[in-house]
């Protein structure tokens, strides 16, 4: 069974820094897409970034500049380091992961992220 699984939330003040990590139960090698996600209440679940067979990647355009996405398969994850972040990025953040033919959709269980003075 794939599982996802985040770390790296926590509460920082405006302007400082985070870095999300998330770890696969399999090879992240064997997913076409992996991204990161947020959804703070009362509202959809919005995509914050994601990158495609490794290599082509995609940003929302309110963290353009200062999100930045990457795949480690070394180390079997796929991380988001945050950087300038402001109170607009408070939400939680899923770890999202497709593969197969069919794009089969896999969730983490979210990791909270607080910015705030």
């Amino acid at each position: 069974q794939v599982q996802l699984v985040e770390s790296g939330g926590g509460l920082v003040q405006p302007g400082e820094s985070l870095r999300l990590s998330c770890e696969g139960s399999v090879s992240i090698l064997s997913f076409y897409t992996l991204g990161w996600y947020r959804q703070v209440p009362g509202k959809k679940r919005e995509l914050v970034a994601d990158i495609t067979l490794g290599t082509r990647t995609n940003y929302a355009d309110s963290v353009k500049g200062r999100f930045t996405i990457a795949r480690d398969t070394a180390k079997n994850t796929v991380s988001l380091q945050m950087n300038n972040l402001n109170p607009e990025d408070t939400a939680v953040y899923y770890c999202y992961a497709n593969r197969g033919a069919f794009r089969e959709e896999y969730w983490g269980q979210g990791t909270q992220v607080t910015v705030s003075s």
